[in-house]
């Protein structure tokens, strides 16, 4: 990003120490140089040196990125945080030369001498001083350096290295770069919602333990043996404590906490965008979420999202793409067969569309009738992953000689009418092929939800630019086949739809939430809904979970005396920052956007985080190890 340039005088005074009685002369180089109110060591960055400096004297500050001798004149690139500069040392600055022949990569250095137009023909159009080099008059080391333990002007380096050196990770400029998005996406955040009487408050870190939907990270408290906290998975009732009392906009961005297992785009801990707002229903909410994320995609990024985002209900999501999370740069959509599979003596499809809960759907690939084998095979062990016992397959040959048309161990055990029917439902091409999924809904849908991204990708198939779209009129529950009980499908405050209430009890499976998740390019960015504000509902939502009214009332007494004091109708949303800025910056994980993240196996490879603690720490919190917890089974 660029900067305004500022001018300077032809010779720069020295650094001055306020406290030896120049504080006046100090305040008028600020007024110069804005940025010696930050430090008094440079003048300039490196960005800054435009051709309008040519014959100024200017003081620059950074690391060394490479040393080049070329026949008795040093040229050193020297990197700050705003890009690249080059320095000539010539012979005639005799100490300047002599501490030009020893430097090396990354010692950090001042030097200072006039800015002076390069030689005509090695202008470097790629950075922003490439029209120009400093002639080191006097050169500083403030620091020197031992060889790295990677290069940073390669790709490639491992993971686990860089993030054992992290520090140093962070100077290559696409790391530093990531940074300052981020840094560019909260303030753009705060302008938006503080413009908009939304008020930022912290809730806090230490608070008790609530079910949403993971493990909690436990803190055990000293002053109170056998207690414990919880670190926040999300500010949830916080924040709707703080709309009962009488906020009514709220917002922080915060960091929340999740023992689950990681992947790409998460980790133990993670930055939330947390807004809540009273008096709302659904389409306020979009009304405020939606022009701030379509605003800061034009304001930082100069991408136009479109004017509105499209709504789509749960269930037609799931029907049409399997996933609740869509990507609508992708043109693969499902085909419904499910109805016409319990008319087959085939058992894969007829057992699949005879259960109480089971699907039958395929999805068709155009052109895919030149895979081989072998690519086949491959997207079968990826359906694998997620629970499918097998991907059956037809490749269409031809339309008009019926099943001799098509190519499939399976064609011989389905009837005329059934593939017919498949031809025309799923608009099959001659070329093409179609994969078929034959399980229970939830196998089906996460099986070929994930292959239609996997296809679309291997194939090229993905639309260029952006697309969102909101999700809606999501289930209030969803069963958990381990637990053997309904689940929330977002969390227990959510509040049901006006139908709905009726079917808490009798027909949970049926019973829809005023919920909504916001997808871009197939990313949930963000997600929220309208919360319970009156007790006796949220009573009843705890009862269709299971919670009796003694449960209830240990867990969450205080969230239902407070909803006994006049709470208002509120709701909200929350956007996952590290999610959105991953997206922004094109990068591959979450962890490219965090200073300091942790690895897959939710460690810290700087830090060697986390370790072992004395026995007599185990001893203030009354915590003993049981043997065999460690590889010594003592602590140590």
């Amino acid at each position: 990003m660029s900067r305004r340039r500022h001018p300077v005088p032809a010779v720069v005074a020295p650094v001055i120490d306020v406290a030896g009685g120049a504080g006046q002369h100090v305040q008028a180089l600020r007024g110069l140089f804005p940025y010696l109110g930050q430090t008094h060591m440079r003048t300039h960055y490196s960005n800054e040196t435009g051709t309008e400096l040519i014959g100024s004297e200017i003081i620059l500050c950074g690391w060394v990125q490479r040393r080049r001798d070329h026949g008795g004149v040093i040229f050193l690139d020297l990197r700050d945080r705003e890009g690249l500069i080059q320095i000539v040392v010539d012979p005639s600055q005799e100490e300047a030369f002599a501490l030009a022949e020893q430097v090396r990569s990354e010692y950090v250095l001042r030097v200072r001498g006039p800015l002076r137009a390069r030689p005509a023909g090695s202008e470097n159009p790629d950075i922003a001083s490439g029209a120009v080099e400093l002639q080191a008059v006097a050169i500083e080391v403030l620091n020197r350096s031992e060889p790295l333990p990677f290069p940073l002007d390669e790709d490639g380096i491992s993971e686990n290295l860089r993030l054992k050196y992290r520090y140093l990770d962070l100077r290559r400029p696409e790391m530093a770069g990531r940074l300052r998005l981020r840094h560019q996406v909260n303030r753009y955040l705060r302008r938006y919602l503080d413009e908009r009487g939304f008020v930022d408050v912290e809730t806090p870190i230490l608070t008790r333990s609530t079910p949403e939907g993971a493990r909690d990270y436990l803190v055990p408290s000293r002053t109170q043996p056998g207690h414990f906290f919880a670190l926040p998975q999300s500010p949830q009732i916080f924040k709707q404590l703080l709309m009962v009392g009488g906020l009514e906009r709220y917002y922080q961005i915060t960091r929340c906490f999740r023992d689950e297992d990681l992947r790409a785009d998460r980790q133990p801990e993670f930055t939330q965008v947390d807004i809540e707002a009273s008096f709302v229903d659904e389409a306020a909410v979009m009304a405020i979420a939606e022009p701030m994320i379509r605003g800061l995609f034009r304001e930082l990024l100069d991408v136009d999202l479109g004017d509105p985002f499209p709504r789509m209900p749960y269930a037609e999501a799931i029907r049409r793409y399997g996933v609740d999370r869509p990507d609508l740069r992708n043109p693969l959509e499902l085909t419904e067969l499910t109805d016409l599979a319990r008319t087959v003596e085939f058992k894969v499809f007829r057992a699949a569309a005879e259960l109480p809960q089971g699907r039958v759907a395929c999805l068709r690939v155009p052109g895919g009738a030149d895979l081989s084998r072998t690519q086949i095979d491959a997207y079968t062990e990826f359906a694998a992953i997620y629970g499918a016992k097998g991907l059956a397959w037809i490749k269409i040959n031809a339309l008009d000689g019926g099943s001799e048309g098509l190519q499939s161990p399976i064609v011989k055990f389905l009837p005329e009418t059934f593939l017919q029917e498949m031809l025309q439902r799923s608009g099959a091409q001659v070329g093409d092929i179609l994969f078929f999924g034959a399980d229970r809904a939830k196998i089906v849908n996460e099986t070929l939800g994930n292959l239609r991204n996997r296809v679309a990708a291997d194939r090229g198939l993905l639309e260029g630019g952006w697309r969102a779209v909101w999700i809606t009129d999501f289930p209030m529950f969803e069963y958990d086949d381990q637990e053997d009980r309904w689940v929330s499908t977002h969390h227990p405050f959510t509040a049901p739809q006006e139908g709905s209430l009726g079917l808490l009890q009798s027909h949970p499976e049926k019973a829809l939430a005023r919920a909504y998740d916001l997808v871009l390019n197939g990313n949930e960015i963000g997600g929220g809904s309208i919360r319970i504000h009156r007790r006796e509902v949220q009573e009843q939502v705890f009862a269709a979970l299971g919670i009796d009214p003694e449960e209830a009332r240990d867990k969450f007494g205080f969230l239902l005396d407070a909803l006994s004091y006049g709470a208002p109708p509120h709701g909200g949303l929350a956007f996952g920052l590290d999610r959105l800025v991953m997206l922004m910056s094109g990068a591959d994980t979450i962890r490219d956007v965090i200073a300091f993240p942790k690895t897959q196996k939710a460690g810290c490879l700087l830090t060697d985080a986390p370790n072992r603690v004395a026995e007599r720490q185990l001893r203030e919190l009354g915590i003993r190890l049981r043997p065999g917890v460690l590889d010594d089974g003592q602590a140590s």
